[in-house]
């Protein structure tokens, strides 16, 4: 049965059983501070399971994409050395919200696994969790074993400890037991020798965990104390990718049809095959694994990046990129060159990849040319380590320091190493890794009170759209700390004028007053699994009080401003540039707003200046904010707004017109284009191959960029003594210096010939070397025509000049090549040692290198220690 087939009869499965069937979510998270990605397939189900929000259907079931590579849920490492850990994966899901509970989760569970696949009952077993002798004292799942017996054999029937049988969320929040369902693939001859049931949770690759049922039924309190849910959940989730393994009857999910066509492509590209070496299989599953996890992240929005998100999806690419280079000897992009299978394969339940293939192409090609180049400039520092090192112990603190400066893979070191006949010295590196590490963690670390909760009230309303203040009475509390914050209380009322930071923009600011006169600032707003969070210093002494919260007007408005001008910039673009266009991120802040667009060249002065236009002429245009709230999602698409992929939309949505502008959007606008008053580009660039950002200003910045402009403008004129046509007083004076600085090089350029006779005669012989280190009045460009001048009139030279430029000094060493291979001298190794007495540093090659110092009283030192090189 091929995988499209499968999925389908998952879904039907579950629909049948009068399941809603819901898309997956986006694979990376854009408006959840807890999460970058969706690494389960209950992420977007939170609200319904922590309570804050009411689902509109009680039985639910997808196919959600997740991705596992950071934090709790790890298994980046684990990929590609087994046949069955990933980073992206399918995860098939069925949910209750408060509906049914365990007899039906376990009952359709085995109907589904036993008469729709057919998988032959004796290669299933099932786990039960045997409860606890902890803090939580947790008794064994007796209901559980008791459905199960309906069903299973009670050899067939295992018990699991906390670790592998109590599911949790995090550190608070719903949790509960669970029961998994493991498969047995092994062949007969292997299970008679060894019980399945002995090898089930322990990492057997051919037994292995198909299917998880968890039933929340606990709450756990930021004390560590367990409290009963008001409702009981059920969260399951299948792991597609092994269900697929078992139903095509192969041993590995790489052997699936999810896999194959991918490693038939890497097979042809990199003239490898896929089966022969175990080295060369390790690298393919990589490959084809990773290919999956950054392609789906860029098509959800996420580009490779040095931060956040997307320093993972980084991460993921340049570990594929190394595997390939190591152990497939790709020296070329070709990662790239998988997007097209990919598409071709899974493209039909996703299409967001054959939408975005040709972006997918361009920054997956981007990223592999410049990770290559790394790993180029890599192996140079790496042999410079090696020169300068002293034993056969490579110090792990600098290794760790190519791998985190340099983004070097350490696995490559330790192999170059080895290669080399040197060892790495792991211990200092990892020691190093966990300092920084601990770091991280000390900078990011949080940590959450339990919710006080004052009143149970499930409608907490945003009114924003329409007041800027209103009385708001507190429904919850609780204090956070962080080394970055220290403490902060989050507060959540029954309505709120404040904006939660989402759909790019920031959330509001402004504060809150008591009836006695008492006022406590609101610093930020968020969104928290659907609840809209205030920050605060300070908690209202008044907490069963109604409270007056003011937004803050004037920042509110600049955001409107830009956060308008960010839809009428995306109309723009399209117009100018053409309907390929399309938005891949904004920013909406009070000072400026930031657009990321698909384009695939720089935008010429013409284009800006049209584009330009095109805004101001709409804002002069005086157009009317046209908002329609609760419109269904079809209806919108009618009216012509756009869907964005990799953003999450519910039933109904608000649509924004702003003339023949309509976008689907939850932020705040002004009531009129005019409002804006202006709109004014300050950069354009390139965010990522066919990524283009736009940085821009409205309002109020606007004005400030004008007079800034203006008083610089009449700065300059007093500069030209009030010339006329500034512009051309400019080009003059720049036509003037070009010339000068030609007559100047040239008298540098005879300066150098003139000295070259009067340093050749200066060469003294040491140990058969012809050697010369001296102070001269030239620049670094002088000092190198001169070095290579002297270097063509005589052979067995070692030359060290030194200058002092501007306060600085500079260190130039050239070494015969001849030279550099008896004497086995580096000349970029010699200035970086010198360079220390100068207060600064360089490198070069091994014939030529040059140093810079803050410190040119260090240049007599440098200049008495350059012959030591030769003794």
């Amino acid at each position: 049965m091929r995988s499209q087939e499968i999925r389908a009869k998952f879904l039907e499965f579950f629909k049948e059983r009068t399941h809603k069937i819901v898309p997956s979510a986006p694979m990376v998270i854009k408006d959840d501070p807890t999460l970058m990605f969706t690494n389960a397939g209950m992420n977007q189900f939170k609200e319904f399971f922590l309570g804050n929000s009411v689902p509109k259907h009680t039985r639910v079931a997808d196919s959600q994409k997740c991705l596992r590579v950071s934090g709790k849920h790890n298994d980046l490492e684990e990929v590609g050395k087994d046949t069955y850990h990933h980073t992206m994966f399918e995860m098939l899901g069925n949910w209750s919200f408060g509906d049914y509970f365990k007899e039906e989760a376990i009952a359709w569970a085995w109907e589904f696994l036993t008469e729709v696949c057919k998988i032959d009952k004796d290669c299933l077993y099932v786990t039960v969790f045997e409860g606890s002798k902890d803090a939580d004292n947790l008794g064994q799942d007796t209901e559980a074993l008791e459905l199960w017996r309906k069903h299973v054999a009670e050899d067939r029937i295992l018990f699991g400890n906390k670790a592998d049988n109590f599911w949790e969320m995090g550190d608070q929040g719903p949790c509960g037991p669970c029961s998994e369902i493991h498969v047995d693939i092994r062949s007969q001859e292997e299970k008679e020798k060894v019980s399945g049931a002995s090898l089930v949770n322990m990492d057997h690759p051919e037994v292995v965990e198909i299917w998880n049922l968890v039933f929340m039924q606990y709450n756990r309190r930021a004390n560590g104390n367990l409290e009963p849910l008001p409702a009981k959940h059920v969260d399951t989730g299948m792991g597609f990718e092994r269900l697929c393994m078992v139903m095509q009857n192969v041993r590995s999910n790489y052997d699936t049809d999810i896999f194959t066509p991918l490693i038939r492509e890497v097979e042809t590209i990199a003239n490898a095959k896929y089966g022969k070496d175990e080295k060369v299989d390790i690298a393919i599953r990589v490959i084809v694994d990773h290919i999956r996890a950054v392609a789906f992240s860029i098509a959800d929005g996420q580009l490779p990046s040095n931060t956040g998100a997307g320093y993972v999806i980084r991460r993921i690419l340049r570990r594929a990129i190394r595997y390939g280079f190591t152990f497939l000897d790709t020296k070329d992009p070709f990662m790239y060159r998988l997007v097209k299978v990919l598409a071709d394969k899974m493209g039909e339940a996703f299409p967001e990849l054959r939408v975005q293939k040709q972006l997918i192409e361009n920054v997956i090609k981007e990223e592999e040319q410049s990770f290559l180049k790394t790993l180029e400039q890599g192996l140079v520092l790496l042999d410079t380590m090696i020169s300068i090192n002293k034993g056969l112990t490579v110090d792990g603190r600098k290794a760790f320091e190519l791998y985190d400066t340099y983004g070097f893979p350490i696995d490559l070191t330790a192999l170059i190493l080895s290669e080399r006949g040197y060892q790495l010295d792991e211990k200092g590196f990892k020691e190093a890794m966990q300092e920084q590490k601990a770091r991280s963690r000390s900078a990011s670390e949080v940590s959450k009170d339990d919710w006080v909760v004052l009143s149970n009230d499930l409608e907490q309303e945003f009114v924003g759209y329409d007041l800027l203040e209103t009385s708001v009475k507190l429904v919850k509390y609780r204090k956070v700390t962080s080394k970055k914050e220290g403490e902060q209380y989050q507060m959540v009322f029954n309505l709120t004028p404040f904006y939660p930071e989402g759909g790019g923009q920031v959330g509001d600011k402004g504060y809150l007053e008591a009836s006695n006169g008492n006022v406590y600032y609101i610093l930020d707003t968020k969104r928290e699994n659907n609840e809209i969070v205030h920050f605060t210093k300070e908690l209202p002494v008044e907490v069963n009080e109604s409270l007056k919260a003011v937004v803050d007007k004037k920042q509110r408005w600049r955001t409107a401003c830009n956060h308008t001008a960010t839809h009428l910039l995306h109309q723009a673009l399209r117009e100018v540039l053409g309907e390929h266009v399309e938005q891949k991120g904004s920013a909406v802040h009070s000072k400026y707003l930031r657009f990321d667009f698909s384009h695939f060249a720089k935008l010429t002065v013409s284009e800006i200046r049209d584009v330009e236009s095109f805004v101001n002429s709409r804002i002069y245009g005086n157009l009317p904010l046209e908002e329609q709230r609760g419109v269904t999602m079809e209806e919108a698409l009618k009216q012509g707004a756009m869907a964005l992929f990799g953003e999450k939309y519910g039933d109904t949505v608000r649509t924004i017109r702003f003339g023949q502008s309509i976008e689907l959007c939850g932020g705040t606008h002004v009531k009129n284009t005019r409002d804006i008053w202006h709109f004014k580009i300050r950069s354009e660039g390139a965010v990522a191959s066919g990524i283009r950002r736009i940085e821009a200003i409205t309002s109020d910045a606007v004005k400030d960029f004008y007079s800034e402009n203006n008083r610089l403008m009449l700065e300059i004129k007093d500069l030209l003594n009030n010339a006329a046509d500034p512009v051309k007083a400019v080009a003059s004076l720049q036509e003037e210096n070009a010339s000068l600085k030609k007559q100047i090089e040239g008298f540098l350029k005879d300066k150098a010939k003139n000295l070259k006779g009067d340093l050749l005669n200066e060469l003294t012989e040491v140990n058969g070397v012809q050697f010369l280190a001296k102070k001269v009045d030239l620049d670094a460009a002088g000092i190198k025509d001169l070095s290579f001048e002297m270097g063509s009139n005589k052979d067995n030279l070692f030359l060290l000049f030194a200058t002092e430029q501007d306060g600085k000094a500079l260190l130039s060493c050239y070494i015969s090549k001849e030279v550099v291979a008896e004497k086995n001298l580096n000349a970029g190794t010699i200035v970086r040692e010198l360079g220390k007495f100068i207060q600064g540093g360089g490198g070069g090659q091994p014939f030529f290198a040059t140093a810079g110092g803050k410190n040119p009283a260090g240049i007599p030192e440098v200049l008495n220690k350059a012959k030591e090189y030769l003794n």
